[in-house]
């Protein structure tokens, strides 16, 4: 991912609805685990961005499951960042 791409990405990250998520995405951002994914990871992570709000939040917080293993690991990464 070349850094305009990166920069997109963190602004989405940082525009969410809830404030929650928007820190706990930065943070995973800036913290510098993003960059440790691979390219599948992190189009995997640009996936999970993709989704809404509410419904990535209950991912986040583990009140929703998600099915899909490539997602669930970035969840995961997510959750201990």
């Amino acid at each position: 991912m070349d850094r305009a791409d990166y920069e997109r990405l963190r602004w989405r990250c940082i525009r969410r609805a809830l404030l929650e998520l928007d820190i706990t995405l930065t943070r995973f951002l800036d913290g510098g685990e993003f960059e440790k994914l691979n390219d599948d990871q992190q189009q995997a992570f640009v996936e999970l961005a993709d989704m809404e709000d509410y419904d990535l939040w209950d991912l986040v917080t583990g009140k929703a499951e998600i099915d899909d293993p490539r997602l669930a690991q970035i969840v995961a990464l997510i959750r201990k960042s």
